[in-house]
């Protein structure tokens, strides 16, 4: 059985052979800048090509993630108004200012119903890896909202050949070696967490319900034809995020204000039976009964404690019963990247022990490699989970 139907079988809920074994591998930046210190980060297909590469010369069953694509506007991931765009009535001023590493792309956006302003960050944490971020959210009330709603362009259909192409050339890539998943802008929530002020998120569905419904609204018709670009590629997950609800609302709220805004989006995403894999790189046990709601075909990455995350993989799987799939982390940190190789092969065995007792399950690092983990730890992880692989 090659990668690449080891993976299918698992996402139907089918046993394969063995466990697949993969790592998530950044496509810009952190471990694969380790690996390829000279590549230009820029060059998005290059790096995505290294992904695959560097993961066959490892020995996993590949899944490479495409986030970035040449000329797509940066704001359809990490937040923001779309200020690439100009039209009559969505004029867009925007001044560069730098202070130390991070660069601050602040815009000014004049339409007829008023202005708006919003600050988009980059941050060089280290040459070759950079973080984003939309430091001043644009929406501060209902005011800013109906703006947005009115006046803001719509995706750039120009980037869909873009797009598709880059999609296309990696799947000729990766050919049976794996599976290819691309990320989508996020679960609603995520995305309205990009454009509202943080202290703002997590209460506004109570006191300002129709605000919050009109928010979530907004949110899933923006992101949905960039979506739709996405499944006309027909890659074989679509990858979202759902970390923002995560630990910081109980599972009460989380199915009362939440959930169904999420579902709703998730039908769309698998609307043409592409697989959804929802993302959650935080606590999780709260909300792993609720994610069985969802309709998603995956779950990941069921981040271990103390540092990144609360989940209990054994428990999880009592509480999933089979209906999705899990893709089980190793800590990519205290483990991969801090750990001794004893530590590495005795954590990696009894993940993918107890990970396998429930059949649909992936074996991988629970968020994205670190820039300086040692080429032996993943070897060693990667040697210890494939002799425990096998059913």
């Amino acid at each position: 059985m090659n990668s690449r139907e080891r993976f299918k079988k698992v996402i139907k809920g089918e046993l394969p052979d063995r466990v697949p074994v993969t790592l998530f591998i950044q496509d810009q930046g952190h471990f694969i800048n380790q690996v390829y210190p000279d590549i230009d980060p820029w060059d998005y297909l290059t790096i995505q090509k290294k992904v695959i590469e560097i993961q066959k010369q490892l020995g996993v069953d590949v899944f490479v993630r495409m986030l970035f694509y040449e000329n797509v506007p940066l704001t359809y991931y990490f937040g923001g108004l779309d200020v690439s765009q100009q039209t009559e009535n969505w004029q867009v001023e925007t001044k560069e200012i730098e202070k130390g590493k991070t660069l601050i792309k602040r815009s000014t956006i004049k339409t007829p119903g008023g202005e708006l302003t919003q600050d988009f960050s980059i941050n060089q944490s280290r040459k070759g890896t950079y973080m984003y971020s939309c430091t001043k959210k644009p929406i501060q009330n209902q005011r800013d909202l109906e703006i947005a709603i009115k006046y803001e362009p719509k995706f750039p259909l120009e980037k869909k050949d873009i797009m598709i192409n880059s999609i296309q050339e990696i799947k000729k890539t990766l050919g049976n070696d794996g599976i290819l998943g691309i990320w989508v802008p996020g679960g609603p929530f995520n995305y309205i967490s990009t454009l509202v002020p943080l202290v703002d998120i997590y209460s506004v569905f109570l006191y300002d319900n129709d605000f919050y419904k009109k928010l979530m609204n907004y949110a899933t018709r923006k992101i949905t034809p960039y979506t739709e670009t996405v499944k006309e590629a027909c890659p074989d997950v679509i990858c979202l995020g759902g970390n923002v609800a995560g630990g910081f609302v109980g599972q009460k709220i989380y199915e009362e204000h939440i959930l169904d805004y999420e579902k709703r989006y998730i039908d769309i995403c698998q609307s043409n039976k592409i697989p959804a894999m929802y993302h959650n790189c935080g606590e999780i046990m709260n909300l792993v009964a609720s994610y069985k709601k969802l309709g998603c075909k995956l779950v990941e990455p069921f981040s271990p404690p103390p540092t990144l995350g609360d989940a209990d993989l054994a428990k999880a799987i009592k509480i999933i019963d089979g209906d999705y799939a899990i893709i089980g982390g190793v800590d990519q940190i205290n483990v991969l990247k801090e750990g001794t190789i004893t530590q590495i092969k005795e954590t990696t065995e009894k993940t993918i022990k107890t990970g396998k007792s429930g059949g649909k399950f992936i074996l991988q690092s629970a968020d994205f490699l670190e820039y300086g983990t040692p080429l032996k730890n993943l070897e060693a992880y990667v040697q210890t989970g494939i002799e425990n692989a096998w059913y």
